[in-house]
């Protein structure tokens, strides 16, 4: 997403299978790296939710999920 030089991104649910920029089973969040300090906006609810289902985030969405804290809540659910 975004225009050149200004990139801007969509945290989505896909299915592994499925192309890098192919279809995508819904959006959960955006980011946007260009603000000071970068924007992380997610739909909580939705990705404990696809967390619980056992969705696996990549290396990146995890960083970003660690950043906001979501990753202690997932965690501590499954723990307790």
């Amino acid at each position: 997403m975004g225009t050149k030089k200004k990139p801007f991104y969509r945290i989505v649910v896909a299915d592994s299978e499925a192309p890098r920029d192919g279809s995508f089973i819904e959006i959960v969040g955006n980011y946007d790296p260009l603000k000071d300090p970068a924007e992380i906006n997610l739909k909580e609810e939705r990705i404990e939710d696809w967390l619980s289902k056992g969705a696996k985030p990549s290396v990146t969405v995890l960083s970003l999920l660690k950043k906001k804290g979501l990753m202690t809540k997932a965690a501590k659910t499954e723990a307790g």
